[in-house]
């Protein structure tokens, strides 16, 4: 019979006496969006419990859309990411409350100085028990703000991984040609995030609730 990787590595940790950490065969997936893909996607990935976070669109009418399409507009998508997790070490409660402390839940208008439909929160549920995850989320949200969540809760239809070229751009060391002149990828997300006001206004919504708000 086949063995799996998994299966494998248990294998030899048994032989050799080697303790692994603790391993989920049942990782989850939600699909958010919060603006500009970098930062959430820059956000999750140093979550403890987080595989992976991919940066794409979700919500529009256009299959296999283009960056150029949706910051265009008129596809109907906005900038989202898929964010896979351990379910054992993080729960999707956490997930949520993260990521809505994480964005101005009370912009209908975009993120930040990124302006239109593209750059929209919300959150996409891909199943009833997401969507209720995400209701009792922003319920939670709105006691502690006390004020109104814009934030929508929409069912997940197709999720579109964006050019590879913004995969990872938040720590990438390949250099591109910016309003600040030839910089890393990185050095350019980080220019970015700041002039965009990002985390100084996360902060001054959440205060000490912010996850992510960096140095504000």
């Amino acid at each position: 019979m086949a063995m799996n990787a998994k299966t494998i590595l248990l294998s030899l940790s048994l032989v050799a006496g080697i303790n692994l950490p603790a391993w989920s065969a049942d990782l989850e997936t939600v699909t958010v969006a919060g603006g500009c893909f970098w930062c959430v996607e820059s956000d999750f990935e140093s979550v403890r419990g987080v595989t992976e976070a991919v940066s794409g669109f979700s919500g529009g009418q256009v299959r296999n859309p283009t960056y150029k399409q949706v910051t265009s507009g008129g596809t109907g998508h906005r900038e989202a990411v898929q964010i896979t997790f351990d379910p054992s070490v993080i729960s999707i409660e956490q997930i949520y409350a993260m990521f809505l402390r994480s964005i101005d839940v009370t912009d209908a208008g975009g993120q930040f100085c990124d302006r239109g439909k593209s750059y929209t929160t919300a959150i996409y549920s891909a199943s009833s028990e997401q969507a209720a995850a995400a209701k009792a989320a922003i319920a939670k949200a709105e006691a502690e703000l006390g004020r109104s969540v814009v934030t929508p809760i929409e069912t997940l239809k197709s999720f579109y991984p964006a050019e590879a070229y913004h995969q990872d751009y938040y720590k990438s060391r390949d250099r591109v040609l910016t309003r600040f002149g030839l910089v890393s990828k990185a050095k350019a997300y980080k220019k970015y995030r700041t002039a965009c006001g990002r985390d100084a206004r996360v902060a001054e919504l959440w205060g000490s609730s912010a996850p992510f708000a960096r140095g504000h």
